[in-house]
């Protein structure tokens, strides 16, 4: 069908029953009257029709150390270990099947497209439009590109990976594909065809940590079990209310905090707000209700587009 992503297929296993992925915590989705409910009952936070903002110097090169730079959206570049990634990249306009259409960006991209470093990684957490953007990853070269099980059909070049599995970058970097709270979907017939996913980032600075786009489960615990606490933990905040439509799939502000102390993160920056409007609350909500949330044991830097985290 149009826009539907070519399904994954593949052996069964513990999260994938031979057409459909599924999450670790049985995970109920929202069905059409739950829209309707939404949509019928929206209590909208306000947004800017535009933001400005003064997109960042172009970066360094090369880093030797630890640089993030929040782009955008979920869109993060980590450089490390003199390695450039960049995280579910997206420079257009909507995120959207089309350009005319669609969820459309408040404010312009933190760093230029033309002002990126060359880019060694690209990590890409599921299919969804904000997060796998077709024209972006049209026009940007990388390296490497790693997805979950069934993306690398859509995505040229791309590198499959199931939760768990990891793939070397050089000798001082890994990257690691691990589990997330979430589902899939770019057409009608193809929701959880393919695999949804966060990365852990092994570097000689610490484990950096990409959540992607998850609800609150058990494998913030289990990420923390298998590669210790987190140097840096990059988590969502955006798109959480209403939050019984939500929860499932999109942490709050409050499960962010919650999942950075599971993950005993020694530093958290919040993302997946800000850019689009995909929820009912504010553009800056988000961040206000994380400030209310934050406990003298978990530290959030909390960065504007184009704000950068650097130790």
């Amino acid at each position: 069908m149009f826009f539907d992503s070519p399904k994954y297929r593949g052996p069964k296993s513990d999260h994938f029953d031979g057409k459909r992925f599924l999450n670790l915590r049985p995970t109920r989705h929202a069905g059409f009257s739950d829209l309707v409910k939404w949509l019928t009952h929206r209590d909208q936070g306000p947004w800017s029709k535009w933001r400005e903002i003064t997109p960042a110097a172009p970066p360094p090169e090369r880093v030797a150390g630890l640089r993030v730079t929040w782009v955008n959206h979920s869109t993060m570049l980590i450089q490390t270990a003199n390695v450039n990634v960049l995280t579910d990249p997206i420079w257009s306009e909507r995120c959207s099947p089309v350009q005319w259409a669609g969820p459309k960006r408040h404010h312009a991209p933190g760093i230029r497209f033309e002002d990126l470093p060359p880019i060694d990684v690209v990590l890409i957490s599921h299919n969804h439009y904000d997060h796998m953007d077709a024209p972006t990853l049209s026009r940007l070269e990388r390296k490497q590109t790693f997805v979950g099980l069934g993306n690398a059909a859509f995505v040229k070049g791309a590198t499959d990976l199931d939760w768990w599995e990891s793939a070397s970058v050089t000798n001082d970097v890994r990257v690691h594909c691990v589990p997330a709270q979430h589902f899939s979907s770019r057409g009608v017939t193809d929701r959880d065809a393919n695999l949804w996913c966060g990365f852990v980032i092994e570097t000689p600075h610490g484990n950096v940590y990409f959540a992607g786009d998850t609800g609150f489960g058990p494998h913030f615990a289990m990420i923390r079990e298998r590669f210790g606490p987190m140097r840096l933990a990059l988590l969502p905040i955006g798109a959480f209310r209403p939050e019984w439509f939500m929860c499932s799939v999109h942490v709050s502000p409050r499960d962010a905090v919650r999942a950075a102390r599971e993950l005993g993160a020694e530093v958290a920056i919040p993302m997946h707000w800000f850019t689009f409007h995909l929820g009912d609350d504010g553009q800056d909500e988000p961040a206000e209700v994380l400030r209310r949330e934050l406990t003298d044991d978990v530290h959030f830097e909390i960065l504007q587009p184009g704000g950068v985290f650097e130790r």
